[in-house]
């Protein structure tokens, strides 16, 4: 019976599932691309012309092949820094060529990094008609025909929705509300926070059968397929050709906008052809090339004898040896990164040291102060009881004992392990709790006298005075 009763729950679980599936697989399936399932995936053609990505991103001239890049733009050979984190920076980079795709698909990797707590004021992915080499809309010109996906960062209107990711259109005769954040504008939007992320983000920017998607890698987890929906709208009307472009701009607050990639693909419905490949290059222009490729090499050559002739002491090493890779910089900085925590486990190593005296002088002045009462000596008017002061002894040694725990903890842990970074950080939270405890204990002791009124001058007033000193040095202990 009770079998029957589960083979008749799965029949119904079943159907839902499978709508959930497919329901999910509007977005999921087909790298995101709306569309009746049914009809199968869309055929995507990378476009190299309408993209760019490192390593060796620029040539020897500073220009990024098929791109045009202006303003305080800064490509080098494995990203473009379109914005640096400097006042008032406006940059922007665009494709020379108008490309005429009715669908397509880009992907762009990007890092927005500041020292702030906010940042400013932004970046922008564009499709428009023309080129907006430089203007006032996130480092790019206004009154654009297209579509802007622009990432702000500042909350201009002060209405507390930022970052976010805003889709504006514009039919080249409406001027960008900056101050409202194009609030009144915007089609569709989504709060994300992009900034400073521990990995580099990447949207996935969707436009098929008339509709724009919008899909978001947080840039928590390496996982580059990790993307989650932000943003949809439908029955959108774009330029039948226009230029790509990404543009970035600082105003009072500064951030580094950094663009890794920029991928660009053609997207193609099911069941119509797709797009003829490029014709072959002609035997003139391989020879050209290849002709370039010698000059190159030769030049490569002649730098290399150059550079060993005037530092005689490299001989012989191989080149990878002389320069840093990118996976030693990256041990690099974990080094660095753990040699700063070894420093700052040695300084709260030297603050509980001095705590740890401060708490045994005060037991040792206490201890010696009950012993001159005596046991069975009446408490003065206005003085604490001897059995509270019992309780407090106890409290203090419990305290002290717990000191003397947290004291061996960080030695032991300071001269064990400092070569790996997560045990350190798993051991410290450990140790803040330990710590929260022993504060825990001060607070209540301060509480419990604060209520008595002492009179000035009494070993009472004292031991009081001392009590919310440790309260206060607790509540300023560096890193709680």
């Amino acid at each position: 019976m009770a079998g029957s009763r589960r083979r008749g729950l799965q029949a119904r679980v079943r159907p839902l599932f499978c709508a959930l599936l497919l329901s999910l697989s509007r977005f999921v399936g087909g790298d995101g691309v709306g569309g009746d399932p049914a009809a199968g995936l869309p055929h995507r053609r990378f476009e190299y012309k309408y993209s760019f990505k490192g390593p060796h991103l620029v040539q020897s001239d500073g220009t990024v092949p098929f791109w045009a890049h202006a303003g305080n733009a800064i490509p080098s050979s494995d990203q473009i820094r379109v914005a640096p984190s400097l006042k008032s920076q406006r940059g922007s980079v665009w494709t020379k060529a108008k490309a005429a795709f009715e669908n397509w698909e880009v992907e762009v990797t990007f890092r927005v990094t500041g020292r702030g707590r906010i940042g400013a004021d932004g970046l922008a992915i564009w499709y428009t008609e023309n080129q907006g080499l430089e203007g006032p809309v996130f480092g790019s010109a206004d009154l654009w025909n297209g579509v802007g996906i622009f990432f702000d960062s500042f909350d201009n209107d002060g209405k507390k929705n930022n970052p976010a990711i805003v889709i504006i259109g514009n039919n080249g005769q409406i001027h960008y509300d900056h101050q409202n954040d194009g609030a009144s504008q915007a089609l569709a939007s989504c709060q994300r926070d992009f900034r400073n992320k521990p990995y580099p983000v990447r949207a996935k920017i969707i436009y098929y059968q008339k509709t724009l998607t919008v899909m978001i890698n947080n840039g928590f987890t390496p996982d580059k397929n990790d993307y989650e929906f932000c943003a949809k709208v439908e029955n959108m009307i774009i330029p039948v050709q226009g230029h790509f472009g990404i543009s970035a701009a600082t105003g009072g607050l500064a951030d580094d906008h950094d663009v890794l990639s920029f991928l660009t693909f053609q997207l193609t419905e099911p069941g119509k052809e797709p797009p003829t490949p490029d014709k072959e290059i002609s035997e003139k222009e391989k020879e050209k090339y290849q002709e370039e490729f010698e000059h190159f090499q030769q030049e490569l050559d002649k730098k290399k004898e150059e550079f060993q002739k005037g530092h005689p002491d490299l001989q012989g090493q191989p080149a990878e040896e002389i320069f840093e890779s990118v996976g030693d910089r990256e041990l690099r900085q974990v080094f660095e990164g753990q040699n700063r925590i070894h420093l700052e486990i040695k300084q709260l190593n030297r603050q509980l040291d001095m705590i740890l005296d401060e708490q045994r002088r005060y037991v040792s002045s206490l201890t010696e102060e009950i012993s001159k009462r005596g046991a069975g000596m009446p408490g003065q008017h206005g003085q604490i009881s001897q059995q509270e002061l019992d309780t407090v002894v106890k409290t203090q040694h419990e305290i002290l004992r717990q000191v003397n725990e947290m004291n061996c903890q960080m030695k032991s842990r300071n001269a064990q392990n400092y070569h790996h970074f997560h045990h350190v950080c798993l051991r410290s939270t450990s140790l803040y709790l330990l710590w929260c405890k022993l504060y825990y204990s001060l607070v209540i002791s301060c509480i419990g006298l604060s209520k008595k009124q002492l009179p000035k001058n009494s070993f009472d007033y004292h031991f009081h005075v001392y009590i919310i000193y440790l309260c206060t040095k607790c509540c300023c202990f560096e890193g709680i």
